[in-house]
């Protein structure tokens, strides 16, 4: 009978040490992730501008959390929305698909941008403004995995002020994923998530904060004198709100049309990151982000810093003011998860989808004599030289981003060796000032290529989605089309990006090894106990877990 006592006793301290062992385990889970995305924001910003941070914002993540200095991409071609891909599916361009905003498909004859999806409807704003969706993304996201781990219980929502970011980030079954509508100052969505727009979106909507937003000036938030780490304003290498270069700004004038508001000017405004963190911090807690059993995933991209950037350049005052602007946004938004949720019960991880190069005139002013790749002329003389060598022809299809997408049918048509059509183009565009390689697509199929330049372009190609030839400049030297500059760079000064891990569980430490930006999906794949992105090429951050 004691026999019996005992074993009875001791099966009831064997389940309830194992139930309690598992609701430990459950709770060891942070409730809310939130992942925060600036673009364009180098590394040596936080330094830069470290003096002039609150204690609580920037100051706060990098003082109480993890941070990874040593944090890069690693594929030639940084545009924002390859590296919203690249951190949601923990894999490279060549694996998620992603390799740009569009590229040119032959078997179509047309153009393919990565996310319009003309299947789906706008919800919440003018008709063609949300006809998005992440269809075309080839792998799996870390938050797909999270859904599908506990029967689609976790909630997933993504937020930017442009569609590309928040569709990437939300994944193939996302809950929502909102952005901006210029025509309308709405938030919106698409039908790819939903059948109505929620109700607090709409009365969120109501609130006309847009209009606020731009029907004031813009001023220096510190007194102008104050700004000595940025040119001086009105810098040449600005091109401005349509030449105006100097503070303050009139935001309601510049933004008055002749028959309505231009709501695209919020972008390119520090505005437009506060506009992003209220409507954040709104969705958290209509959709009771973080309220329930299941982990929930939040992404908050920040984008007006690109619009500055391309406006203003990299060392203007307008920029400057950006981030001491958005130190205070970040500073607002960590107080309030302290106070709704709890530091230890949120995990937050702060990065950048890509630095910047400087102008190149900018560097020749500096003494570093550098100049600009105008691809325009250079494919005009390339079309030139193939008509002069291989008759008149269509020879090329398309050119985007560093890219040539060639005739293949005509080339096949005209009798011509494929591989040697591509070396004589290599060999023609290796003869232009700003470029240091040029790899065809023969040469990166069957090549293996380690630990370079090279590597990296390997990581991007896609060999049904890339070009016939990929062009490599010279460090320094950046794209020019017409008035616009390709600040997408395969060197350090684009490639390296913080990363900062904040909040539950996470000690203070600093990470000096090299982290790739595909370890972010692994690393959170090992917090939640699911599986990693059916594509992921990156490893876990194990000095995060180290007690």
């Amino acid at each position: 009978m004691r026999i019996k006592i005992a074993c009875l006793l001791f099966l009831w301290f064997f389940f309830n040490a194992t139930v309690f062992s598992q609701d430990k385990k459950q709770i060891q889970k942070p409730k809310l992730i939130i992942g925060i995305i600036i673009d364009q924001m180098r590394y040596d910003f936080i330094y830069r501008l470290w003096d002039k941070f609150d204690n609580n914002g920037f100051k706060r993540l990098i003082n109480e959390g993890a941070f990874c200095k040593n944090a890069k991409y690693n594929y030639p071609i940084t545009k924002y929305i390859i590296s919203y891909a690249t951190i949601a599916t923990g894999s490279n361009p060549s694996m998620h698909g992603i390799i740009s905003e569009d590229w040119y498909a032959p078997l179509y004859n047309r153009v393919i941008n990565c996310i319009k999806d003309s299947t789906v409807s706008t919800l919440g704003g003018y008709y063609e403004s949300g006809k998005y969706s992440p269809v075309k993304l080839l792998s799996s996201t870390i938050t797909d995995e999270l859904k599908i781990s506990n029967k689609k219980k976790s909630k997933v929502i993504s937020i930017s002020m442009d569609p590309g970011p928040a569709v990437l980030s939300a994944g193939l079954i996302g809950n929502a994923a909102y952005w901006f509508d210029t025509e309308t100052s709405n938030w919106i969505t698409s039908s790819y998530y939903m059948k109505d727009i929620p109700l607090w979106i709409t009365e969120f909507n109501r609130k006309k904060l847009p209009d606020v937003y731009l029907d004031r000036n813009w001023e220096t938030l510190l007194p102008i004198q104050e700004y000595g780490d940025s040119t001086m304003d009105a810098g040449k290498y600005e091109t401005g709100f349509h030449g105006l270069k100097v503070f303050p700004y009139d935001l309601k004038k510049l933004s008055s049309g002749h028959d309505k508001k231009n709501y695209a000017l919020l972008k390119t405004t520090p505005f437009a990151n506060t506009l992003v963190k209220d409507f954040a911090i709104s969705a958290i807690v209509n959709e009771q982000l973080g309220k329930d059993d299941f982990t929930d995933m939040l992404y908050i991209s920040f984008s007006s810093t690109e619009y500055i950037n391309q406006s203003f350049g990299l060392n203007s005052v307008e920029m400057e003011d950006a981030y001491l602007r958005l130190d205070r946004d970040i500073k607002h938004l960590l107080d309030f998860i302290d106070g709704y949720l709890g530091k230890g019960n949120v995990l937050i991880f702060l990065t950048s989808s890509h630095g910047s190069s400087y102008n190149p005139q900018y560097l020749t002013d500096m003494g570093i004599s550098k100049s600009f790749f105008n691809s325009s002329q250079a494919m005009a003389l390339l079309k030139s030289y193939l008509n002069a060598t291989y008759g008149t022809g269509d020879w090329i299809k398309h050119y985007s981003n560093l890219q040539i997408y060639l005739n293949d049918d005509l080339i096949k048509k005209s009798k011509l060796s494929t591989e040697a059509f591509q070396n004589d183009v290599v060999e023609f565009m290796m003869q232009f000032t700003g470029v240091v390689n040029v790899l065809s697509g023969k040469t990166i199929q069957n090549s293996s290529f380690s630990g370079d330049i090279f590597k990296k372009v390997q990581n991007l190609y896609n060999q049904k989605r890339s070009g016939d030839i990929v062009i490599i400049l010279e460090p320094g030297c950046l794209e020019k089309k017409g008035l616009d500059i390709n600040y997408s760079s395969p060197y350090n000064d684009d490639t390296h990006v913080p990363l900062i891990w904040y909040g539950w569980k996470i000690k203070n430490q600093t990470i000096s090894r090299k982290i790739d930006m595909t370890d972010i999906a692994p690393t959170l794949s090992q917090i939640l106990d699911i599986s990693i992105p059916n594509a992921c090429q990156g490893e876990p951050i194990m000095e995060l877990f180290e007690k």
